[in-house]
């Protein structure tokens, strides 16, 4: 099972943030329009939906296409994945014109910010690392 290596490696890096994100797209929907609770799905959705899937899968493509030279372990790359995402996340905000607050933001990052590096380090080792040994790519 040597073909499409890279095609594999995509497929198992999107499988766990698309099934998260139909879980919060569903959150959000419920939490919209059932208890009416202000918040514009439309333009807060399209972000994770569309681009952090895709990511994944294209992070580890890069994993798998950079492993041989640089050796570093899927934890430690999928933990720099975070540090991409979230100036992203903000530019988004930013060009959407979404009221997030600043001050509140600052405050919790430095707590945040370990969090996801550890969530995004354990998730790559254990679920990616796992898929992509099913897979034949680990």
């Amino acid at each position: 099972m040597n073909q499409h290596t890279y095609l594999r490696a995509y497929m198992a890096g999107i499988v766990l943030p698309t099934i998260l994100l139909i879980g919060v797209a569903t959150a959000f929907c419920i939490a919209r329009y059932v208890y009416n609770i202000p918040v514009p799905v439309e333009r807060v959705i399209v972000f994770p939906m569309a681009v952090v899937p895709n990511l994944w899968g294209l992070w580890n493509m890069l994993f798998i296409g950079s492993h041989a030279r640089t050796h570093l372990s899927i934890g430690l790359h999928g933990a720099v994945l975070p540090i991409l995402l979230g100036p992203l996340g903000f530019l988004l905000t930013r060009i959407l014109d979404f009221p997030v607050p600043h001050d509140e933001v600052a405050r919790v990052l430095p707590i945040l910010a370990p969090i996801a590096l550890i969530a995004y380090y354990l998730v790559w080792k254990y679920v990616v690392g796992f898929l992509n040994g099913i897979l034949g790519i680990a």
